[in-house]
């Protein structure tokens, strides 16, 4: 479990860049968040990377979640046999099998709970924890 704390860029560029590191992985995505403004802020983030390399995604729900390399949802259904999970609203929820990798992004308002999954992970046998934070542009593991 990856916990990424923002602190530059808001959710939806966060969620924009790390969701094209996973495609460049050969992984598809499954992003949550209880906010619907969020995830159409991120839709939007995810098209919006370049005329060349946008990133096709769609919202759940629809007759082609299967096909979607990026699944945008309210809740934790991997409907598009998704391997990464990407937590965009800070709200931790339990993943459940399937999942190869879960990124929890946080910010200030949700660091409580951020906090409260990473302590209660820490006793979950076989969760390797990371806690990732942004300095100077990218990305850097610590403390």
């Amino acid at each position: 479990v990856d916990f990424y704390q923002l602190s530059r860029d808001p959710a939806p560029v966060a969620a924009a860049m790390l969701a094209g590191k996973t495609m460049a992985a050969g992984q598809r995505l499954l992003i949550v968040s209880a906010d619907a403004a969020q995830l159409a802020d991120i839709s939007a983030a995810l098209w919006a990377t370049g005329p060349e390399s946008f990133l096709a995604n769609g919202m759940a729900g629809g007759p082609d979640d299967a096909r979607q390399p990026i699944l945008l949802s309210a809740e934790v259904n991997a409907a598009n046999g998704s391997g990464f999970l990407m937590l965009a609203d800070g709200q931790w929820r339990e993943p459940g099998d399937g999942f190869a990798r879960v990124m929890l992004l946080f910010d200030n308002a949700t660091i409580d709970g951020a906090r409260g999954a990473w302590l209660a992970l820490g006793q979950a046998e076989g969760v390797d924890r990371h806690f990732w934070k942004q300095q100077d542009g990218r990305w850097v593991e610590g403390p």
